[in-house]
């Protein structure tokens, strides 16, 4: 893996610029490190979006041992969230959220972040479901922007191609400019 410039600019830097290279073997190298100084008893949480990216030295036994998918909220896990923050187990308002949650894309902390927001449980399931619809509109929108400018992109990289095409067939051969001069 090539070293990945990192920029530091957020970090307090009392006037001066900072930029560090960081590689992947300076990467498991630090990993090692945490592990062998500080004994049996640590736990390194690590996240991302896209595991099938991290290269297989960065995943295997001993520096990740457990790998857990942190999914979307489900009714289960929305029944869960409901008796912790709320301490109910059934309300009336369970089924509709349930069925908006299972065809919403919602996080099981962005429900959790709802639920608080009101001491009454009827006002904080009725918050719920509206923030549902909306969170699902959005998704919605993001996914057609997101499917827009992926065609977007795509038209532009055809665009280049066929310009490169393009200025290929308009350059005229080496043979040819030398058949002009001979004839002249």
């Amino acid at each position: 893996m090539r070293g990945k410039e990192t920029d530091w600019s957020g970090v307090a830097d009392h006037g001066f610029s900072r930029k560090i290279l960081v590689t992947l073997s300076g990467l498991l190298n630090f990993i090692d490190g945490l592990w062998s100084s500080c004994g049996d008893e640590r736990i390194i949480i690590f996240t991302t979006n896209h595991k099938e990216k991290l290269d297989p030295a960065l995943l295997r036994p001993g520096r990740m041992d457990v790998h857990v998918n942190m999914s979307y909220c489900t009714p289960t896990g929305f029944r869960l969230l409901a008796a912790n923050y709320l301490g109910i187990k059934e309300h009336s308002l369970f089924e509709a959220i349930e069925k908006q949650i299972e065809i919403t894309e919602v996080t099981p902390a962005e429900v959790a972040e709802q639920l608080i927001q009101c001491d009454e449980s009827d006002n904080a399931l009725q918050g719920l479901i509206e923030f549902l619809k909306v969170k699902k509109k959005e998704n919605e929108e993001a996914m057609v922007m997101k499917k827009q400018e992926e065609l977007e992109a795509k038209e532009k990289e055809t665009a280049a191609k066929e310009a490169e095409t393009n200025k290929k067939d308009e350059k005229p051969d080496e043979n040819e400019k030398s058949n002009k001069r001979v004839d002249n």
